[in-house]
Protein backbone atom coordinates (compact mmCIF):
# COMPACT_ATOMS: atom_id res chain seq x y z
CA UNK A 1 0.00 0.00 0.00
CA UNK A 2 2.62 2.40 0.61
CA UNK A 3 5.25 1.55 -1.86
CA UNK A 4 4.12 4.85 -4.19
CA UNK A 5 4.93 6.59 -1.00
CA UNK A 6 8.31 5.09 -0.52
CA UNK A 7 8.64 6.01 -4.51
CA UNK A 8 7.61 9.73 -4.04
CA UNK A 9 9.68 10.49 -1.05
CA UNK A 10 12.65 8.61 -0.65
CA UNK A 11 15.21 11.35 -0.85
CA UNK A 12 13.52 13.14 2.21
CA UNK A 13 14.67 12.98 5.77
CA UNK A 14 13.02 11.76 8.68
CA UNK A 15 10.39 12.47 10.36
CA UNK A 16 8.60 14.17 7.60
CA UNK A 17 4.42 14.91 7.13
CA UNK A 18 2.81 13.94 3.99
CA UNK A 19 -0.32 14.83 2.21
CA UNK A 20 -1.67 13.07 -0.82
CA UNK A 21 -3.39 14.75 -3.06
CA UNK A 22 -5.12 12.14 -4.51
CA UNK A 23 -7.07 10.98 -1.28
CA UNK A 24 -7.42 15.03 -0.48
CA UNK A 25 -9.49 15.92 -4.22
CA UNK A 26 -11.06 12.85 -3.48
CA UNK A 27 -12.23 14.28 0.10
CA UNK A 28 -13.15 17.80 -1.85
CA UNK A 29 -15.42 15.79 -4.21
CA UNK A 30 -17.10 14.10 -1.15
CA UNK A 31 -17.81 17.17 0.78
CA UNK A 32 -19.72 18.65 -2.09
CA UNK A 33 -21.59 15.66 -2.76
CA UNK A 34 -22.31 15.65 0.90
CA UNK A 35 -23.25 19.27 1.67
CA UNK A 36 -25.39 20.11 -1.30
CA UNK A 37 -26.42 23.35 -1.70
CA UNK A 38 -25.32 24.80 1.43
CA UNK A 39 -22.59 27.17 1.63
CA UNK A 40 -19.08 25.65 3.29
CA UNK A 41 -17.11 27.31 5.68
CA UNK A 42 -13.45 26.31 6.08
CA UNK A 43 -12.33 25.57 9.36
CA UNK A 44 -8.86 26.27 9.72
CA UNK A 45 -7.85 24.76 12.74
CA UNK A 46 -8.01 21.83 10.87
CA UNK A 47 -5.94 22.66 7.77
CA UNK A 48 -3.38 25.30 9.14
CA UNK A 49 -1.37 25.60 6.04
CA UNK A 50 -2.08 28.82 3.68
CA UNK A 51 -0.88 26.49 0.98
CA UNK A 52 -3.72 24.37 1.58
CA UNK A 53 -6.24 26.35 2.44
CA UNK A 54 -5.35 28.36 -0.64
CA UNK A 55 -5.74 25.38 -2.73
CA UNK A 56 -9.25 24.35 -0.67
CA UNK A 57 -10.85 27.46 -1.74
CA UNK A 58 -9.79 27.08 -5.04
CA UNK A 59 -11.13 24.22 -5.34
CA UNK A 60 -14.57 24.49 -3.09
CA UNK A 61 -16.79 25.82 -5.28
CA UNK A 62 -19.27 27.18 -2.43
CA UNK A 63 -16.46 28.55 -0.28
CA UNK A 64 -17.90 31.48 2.12
CA UNK A 65 -15.39 32.15 3.95
CA UNK A 66 -13.44 30.54 6.50
CA UNK A 67 -13.70 29.82 10.51
CA UNK A 68 -10.57 30.88 12.32
CA UNK A 69 -9.16 29.60 15.93
CA UNK A 70 -7.77 32.61 17.34
CA UNK A 71 -7.19 36.43 16.72
CA UNK A 72 -3.81 36.26 16.25
CA UNK A 73 -4.40 33.68 13.43
CA UNK A 74 -6.71 36.03 11.82
CA UNK A 75 -4.67 38.61 11.63
CA UNK A 76 -1.83 36.62 9.95
CA UNK A 77 -5.25 35.23 7.50
CA UNK A 78 -5.87 38.90 6.93
CA UNK A 79 -2.20 39.93 6.22
CA UNK A 80 -2.09 37.10 3.66
CA UNK A 81 -5.03 38.24 1.89
CA UNK A 82 -7.76 35.94 2.94
CA UNK A 83 -11.16 37.55 4.18
CA UNK A 84 -14.94 36.87 5.57
CA UNK A 85 -13.45 35.57 8.49
CA UNK A 86 -15.08 34.00 11.85
CA UNK A 87 -13.52 33.35 14.91
CA UNK A 88 -14.73 30.39 15.77
CA UNK A 89 -14.36 30.99 19.67
CA UNK A 90 -14.38 34.51 21.54
CA UNK A 91 -11.36 36.30 22.24
CA UNK A 92 -11.09 38.83 24.80
CA UNK A 93 -7.34 40.03 23.36
CA UNK A 94 -7.50 43.47 23.70
CA UNK A 95 -4.45 44.32 21.00
CA UNK A 96 -5.19 42.00 18.63
CA UNK A 97 -8.80 42.75 18.82
CA UNK A 98 -8.00 46.49 17.96
CA UNK A 99 -5.60 45.38 15.10
CA UNK A 100 -8.42 43.12 13.71
CA UNK A 101 -10.44 46.31 13.85
CA UNK A 102 -8.34 48.51 11.60
CA UNK A 103 -8.23 46.05 8.79
CA UNK A 104 -12.40 45.64 9.49
CA UNK A 105 -12.19 49.66 8.59
CA UNK A 106 -9.87 49.03 5.78
CA UNK A 107 -13.05 46.78 4.11
CA UNK A 108 -12.10 43.41 5.63
CA UNK A 109 -15.37 41.38 6.64
CA UNK A 110 -14.22 39.92 10.32
CA UNK A 111 -16.92 38.56 12.73
CA UNK A 112 -16.57 37.27 16.08
CA UNK A 113 -17.98 34.98 18.09
CA UNK A 114 -20.24 35.32 21.12
CA UNK A 115 -22.26 34.41 23.55
CA UNK A 116 -21.78 36.27 27.12
CA UNK A 117 -22.74 39.89 27.62
CA UNK A 118 -18.87 40.16 28.89
CA UNK A 119 -18.09 39.47 25.28
CA UNK A 120 -20.15 41.81 23.41
CA UNK A 121 -19.77 44.88 26.30
CA UNK A 122 -15.85 43.89 25.17
CA UNK A 123 -15.83 44.59 21.55
CA UNK A 124 -19.08 47.45 21.48
CA UNK A 125 -16.28 49.66 24.24
CA UNK A 126 -13.18 48.90 21.03
CA UNK A 127 -15.84 49.47 18.37
CA UNK A 128 -16.96 52.71 20.08
CA UNK A 129 -13.24 54.08 20.54
CA UNK A 130 -11.96 52.87 17.24
CA UNK A 131 -15.54 54.25 15.39
CA UNK A 132 -16.17 50.60 14.01
CA UNK A 133 -19.44 48.53 14.14
CA UNK A 134 -18.32 45.38 15.22
CA UNK A 135 -19.66 42.20 13.13
CA UNK A 136 -20.89 39.14 15.59
CA UNK A 137 -22.09 36.08 15.27
CA UNK A 138 -24.72 34.34 18.53
CA UNK A 139 -23.67 30.89 19.72
CA UNK A 140 -26.43 28.98 20.77
CA UNK A 141 -25.84 25.74 22.17
CA UNK A 142 -27.53 22.90 21.04
CA UNK A 143 -26.11 20.02 23.49
CA UNK A 144 -28.05 17.57 24.33
CA UNK A 145 -29.03 17.18 28.20
CA UNK A 146 -30.23 13.50 28.81
CA UNK A 147 -30.10 14.05 32.43
CA UNK A 148 -28.19 10.64 33.24
CA UNK A 149 -26.09 11.89 30.77
CA UNK A 150 -24.66 15.30 29.04
CA UNK A 151 -24.28 15.04 24.96
CA UNK A 152 -22.67 17.91 23.48
CA UNK A 153 -20.18 20.00 24.85
CA UNK A 154 -20.12 22.46 27.67
CA UNK A 155 -19.26 25.96 25.62
CA UNK A 156 -21.68 28.60 24.88
CA UNK A 157 -23.70 29.42 27.65
CA UNK A 158 -27.54 30.03 25.22
CA UNK A 159 -29.04 26.95 26.18
CA UNK A 160 -32.49 27.84 25.89
CA UNK A 161 -34.77 30.85 24.72
CA UNK A 162 -35.09 31.91 27.89
CA UNK A 163 -31.23 32.74 28.53
CA UNK A 164 -31.17 33.68 24.96
CA UNK A 165 -33.89 36.37 25.36
CA UNK A 166 -31.98 38.71 28.17
CA UNK A 167 -28.37 38.34 25.91
CA UNK A 168 -30.31 39.69 22.84
CA UNK A 169 -32.28 42.53 24.46
CA UNK A 170 -28.80 43.48 25.68
CA UNK A 171 -27.53 43.31 22.46
CA UNK A 172 -30.09 45.31 20.36
CA UNK A 173 -28.79 48.59 22.80
CA UNK A 174 -25.87 48.31 21.74
CA UNK A 175 -25.00 51.02 19.01
CA UNK A 176 -21.60 49.44 17.70
CA UNK A 177 -22.68 45.70 17.47
CA UNK A 178 -24.26 44.25 14.15
CA UNK A 179 -25.45 40.63 14.44
CA UNK A 180 -24.64 39.36 11.17
CA UNK A 181 -24.46 35.66 12.34
CA UNK A 182 -25.59 32.84 14.42
CA UNK A 183 -24.18 29.04 15.03
CA UNK A 184 -25.60 26.20 16.73
CA UNK A 185 -22.84 23.40 16.30
CA UNK A 186 -24.18 19.51 17.05
CA UNK A 187 -20.73 18.26 18.57
CA UNK A 188 -22.49 15.49 19.77
CA UNK A 189 -23.12 14.27 15.98
CA UNK A 190 -20.21 16.14 14.22
CA UNK A 191 -17.36 15.27 16.25
CA UNK A 192 -18.35 11.90 17.86
CA UNK A 193 -18.03 8.57 15.34
CA UNK A 194 -20.41 6.01 15.99
CA UNK A 195 -17.94 2.91 15.70
CA UNK A 196 -15.56 3.20 17.97
CA UNK A 197 -13.55 0.14 19.29
CA UNK A 198 -16.07 -0.66 21.66
CA UNK A 199 -19.40 -2.54 20.01
CA UNK A 200 -22.22 -1.62 22.47
CA UNK A 201 -20.69 1.82 23.14
CA UNK A 202 -21.43 2.09 19.09
CA UNK A 203 -24.76 1.40 19.59
CA UNK A 204 -25.26 3.91 22.50
CA UNK A 205 -24.07 6.45 20.62
CA UNK A 206 -26.22 5.82 17.58
CA UNK A 207 -28.87 5.86 19.65
CA UNK A 208 -27.91 9.08 21.46
CA UNK A 209 -27.55 10.44 17.99
CA UNK A 210 -31.26 9.82 16.55
CA UNK A 211 -32.25 11.22 19.56
CA UNK A 212 -29.97 14.01 19.61
CA UNK A 213 -31.23 15.06 15.92
CA UNK A 214 -34.50 15.49 16.57
CA UNK A 215 -33.64 17.62 19.79
CA UNK A 216 -31.34 19.84 18.04
CA UNK A 217 -33.34 20.21 14.98
CA UNK A 218 -36.35 21.36 16.83
CA UNK A 219 -34.12 23.57 19.30
CA UNK A 220 -31.93 25.59 16.75
CA UNK A 221 -35.34 25.98 14.47
CA UNK A 222 -36.66 27.86 17.30
CA UNK A 223 -33.66 29.76 18.40
CA UNK A 224 -32.85 30.90 15.03
CA UNK A 225 -36.14 32.13 14.59
CA UNK A 226 -36.27 33.82 18.19
CA UNK A 227 -32.95 35.71 16.97
CA UNK A 228 -34.19 36.83 13.20
CA UNK A 229 -37.21 38.32 15.21
CA UNK A 230 -34.75 40.70 16.59
CA UNK A 231 -32.29 40.70 14.08
CA UNK A 232 -33.91 39.98 10.64
CA UNK A 233 -31.27 40.48 8.06
CA UNK A 234 -28.87 37.67 9.43
CA UNK A 235 -26.15 37.36 6.94
CA UNK A 236 -25.47 33.25 7.77
CA UNK A 237 -26.67 30.50 10.15
CA UNK A 238 -24.22 28.44 10.43
CA UNK A 239 -23.72 24.65 11.25
CA UNK A 240 -22.66 21.15 11.29
CA UNK A 241 -19.15 19.74 10.96
CA UNK A 242 -17.12 16.65 9.36
CA UNK A 243 -19.14 13.96 10.77
CA UNK A 244 -22.52 15.50 10.11
CA UNK A 245 -22.37 17.36 6.66
CA UNK A 246 -25.33 14.83 5.15
CA UNK A 247 -27.78 15.87 8.22
CA UNK A 248 -26.85 19.20 8.82
CA UNK A 249 -27.59 19.85 4.36
CA UNK A 250 -30.90 19.08 5.35
CA UNK A 251 -31.55 21.68 8.16
CA UNK A 252 -33.22 24.30 6.07
CA UNK A 253 -32.20 27.01 8.80
CA UNK A 254 -28.54 26.37 7.80
CA UNK A 255 -27.08 28.44 5.61
CA UNK A 256 -23.54 27.42 5.63
CA UNK A 257 -21.79 24.31 6.96
CA UNK A 258 -18.75 24.34 8.67
CA UNK A 259 -15.99 21.46 7.35
CA UNK A 260 -12.21 20.73 7.92
CA UNK A 261 -11.56 17.90 9.30
CA UNK A 262 -12.90 15.93 6.61
CA UNK A 263 -10.51 17.19 3.95
CA UNK A 264 -7.12 15.44 6.13
CA UNK A 265 -9.37 12.72 7.21
CA UNK A 266 -7.75 11.91 10.15
CA UNK A 267 -8.05 8.79 12.21
CA UNK A 268 -10.45 9.70 14.66
CA UNK A 269 -12.84 10.02 11.18
CA UNK A 270 -12.46 6.04 10.72
CA UNK A 271 -15.13 6.53 13.18
CA UNK A 272 -17.66 7.09 11.26
CA UNK A 273 -19.67 4.90 8.97
CA UNK A 274 -21.07 7.33 6.85
CA UNK A 275 -18.06 8.88 5.69
CA UNK A 276 -16.14 8.20 2.47
CA UNK A 277 -13.58 9.62 3.13
CA UNK A 278 -9.59 8.85 2.30
CA UNK A 279 -6.17 9.34 4.19
CA UNK A 280 -4.80 12.19 2.92
CA UNK A 281 -2.53 13.55 5.83
CA UNK A 282 -0.14 11.64 7.98
CA UNK A 283 3.62 11.67 9.04
CA UNK A 284 6.71 9.28 8.46
CA UNK A 285 9.46 7.71 10.76
CA UNK A 286 12.46 6.08 10.15
CA UNK A 287 12.85 2.56 11.78
CA UNK A 288 16.32 2.62 13.23
CA UNK A 289 16.15 -0.25 15.68
CA UNK A 290 15.09 -4.05 16.14
CA UNK A 291 15.75 -4.86 18.92
CA UNK A 292 13.69 -8.41 18.56
CA UNK A 293 12.87 -10.08 15.37
CA UNK A 294 9.60 -8.87 15.29
CA UNK A 295 9.90 -5.41 16.98
CA UNK A 296 11.75 -2.24 15.47
CA UNK A 297 11.73 0.74 16.89
CA UNK A 298 11.12 4.78 15.14
CA UNK A 299 12.49 7.79 15.64
CA UNK A 300 9.94 9.84 17.14
CA UNK A 301 6.07 9.44 16.98
CA UNK A 302 4.85 10.63 20.04
CA UNK A 303 2.05 13.18 18.22
CA UNK A 304 -0.46 12.67 20.88
CA UNK A 305 -4.10 14.52 20.02
CA UNK A 306 -5.49 16.84 22.03
CA UNK A 307 -8.92 15.58 23.68
CA UNK A 308 -9.82 13.23 26.90
CA UNK A 309 -7.11 10.81 27.38
CA UNK A 310 -7.42 7.40 25.73
CA UNK A 311 -6.34 4.94 22.84
CA UNK A 312 -8.23 6.83 20.23
CA UNK A 313 -5.69 9.83 20.58
CA UNK A 314 -2.73 7.83 19.77
CA UNK A 315 -1.52 7.59 16.30
CA UNK A 316 -2.72 5.21 13.88
CA UNK A 317 -0.38 3.02 11.54
CA UNK A 318 -1.41 4.08 7.57
CA UNK A 319 -1.63 0.03 7.31
CA UNK A 320 -2.85 -1.20 10.68
CA UNK A 321 -3.05 -4.94 10.18
CA UNK A 322 0.44 -5.02 10.13
CA UNK A 323 1.37 -3.30 12.64
CA UNK A 324 1.05 -2.37 16.69
CA UNK A 325 2.25 -0.57 19.60
CA UNK A 326 3.50 -1.98 22.92
CA UNK A 327 0.90 -1.52 25.23
CA UNK A 328 3.27 -0.42 28.14
CA UNK A 329 4.99 2.29 25.57
CA UNK A 330 3.23 3.55 22.64
CA UNK A 331 3.82 6.39 20.83
CA UNK A 332 6.99 7.70 22.25
CA UNK A 333 8.69 11.24 22.21
CA UNK A 334 12.30 10.48 20.70
CA UNK A 335 11.41 6.67 19.78
CA UNK A 336 8.30 4.79 19.41
CA UNK A 337 8.63 0.39 19.54
CA UNK A 338 6.60 -1.00 17.26
CA UNK A 339 5.18 -5.14 16.76
CA UNK A 340 5.52 -6.37 13.41
CA UNK A 341 2.75 -8.56 11.94
CA UNK A 342 3.78 -10.88 8.25
CA UNK A 343 5.56 -7.89 6.83
CA UNK A 344 9.42 -7.85 6.48
CA UNK A 345 10.44 -4.10 8.09
CA UNK A 346 14.53 -3.47 8.29
CA UNK A 347 16.72 -1.17 9.80
CA UNK A 348 16.14 2.24 7.52
CA UNK A 349 12.54 1.63 6.58
CA UNK A 350 9.85 4.24 6.32
CA UNK A 351 6.72 3.34 8.59
CA UNK A 352 3.48 5.89 7.84
CA UNK A 353 1.19 7.37 10.29
CA UNK A 354 -2.05 9.29 10.80
CA UNK A 355 -2.75 11.56 13.51
CA UNK A 356 -5.48 10.94 15.26
CA UNK A 357 -7.16 14.73 14.76
CA UNK A 358 -6.60 16.85 11.45
CA UNK A 359 -4.43 19.90 12.09
CA UNK A 360 -2.73 18.93 15.27
CA UNK A 361 -0.23 17.64 12.59
CA UNK A 362 0.81 20.59 11.57
CA UNK A 363 1.71 21.96 14.67
CA UNK A 364 4.70 19.32 14.57
CA UNK A 365 5.77 19.65 10.60
CA UNK A 366 7.48 22.66 8.99
CA UNK A 367 6.07 21.32 5.77
CA UNK A 368 3.35 18.99 4.23
CA UNK A 369 4.85 16.86 1.49
CA UNK A 370 3.12 16.56 -1.33
CA UNK A 371 2.18 13.52 -3.79
CA UNK A 372 0.33 13.00 -6.69
CA UNK A 373 -0.18 9.31 -8.01
CA UNK A 374 3.41 8.09 -7.16
CA UNK A 375 4.91 11.25 -7.63
CA UNK A 376 6.52 13.78 -5.07
CA UNK A 377 4.78 17.20 -6.28
CA UNK A 378 6.75 19.67 -3.54
CA UNK A 379 6.48 21.13 -0.29
CA UNK A 380 4.05 23.23 1.46
CA UNK A 381 4.29 24.97 4.56
CA UNK A 382 1.85 24.91 7.92
CA UNK A 383 1.80 27.49 9.89
CA UNK A 384 4.91 26.60 11.45
CA UNK A 385 6.72 26.36 8.47
CA UNK A 386 5.76 30.10 8.41
CA UNK A 387 6.58 30.83 12.36
CA UNK A 388 3.35 30.72 13.66
CA UNK A 389 2.36 29.17 16.60
CA UNK A 390 -1.37 30.17 17.64
CA UNK A 391 -2.52 27.46 20.20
Amino acid sequence: MTTRFDRAFHELEHPFAWLDFDALDHNISTVHNMCGEKNIRIATKSVRSVDILRYLQKNLHNVTGFMTFTAAETIFLLQQHFDNLLLGYPVMEEAAVRHLLQFVKAGKTVTFMVDKREHVKFLAELGQELGVRVQVCIDINVSNDFKLLYFGTKRSSLQSLESLTPFLEYIKNQAFIEVVGAMGYEAQIAGVGNRPDNAVKGKLIEVMQLQAKKQVTQFRRLAIAHIKAYFPNLHFVNGGGSGSMAYTAQQKEVSEITVGSAFYAPALFDQFTHLQLEKAAGFALSVTRKPEKNIVVCHGGGYLASGAISADRLPVFYEPTFFSYLSLEGAGEVQTPVKIKRKKVKIGDTLYFRHAKAGELCERFQELHGIRGDKYVGAYKTYRGDGQCFL
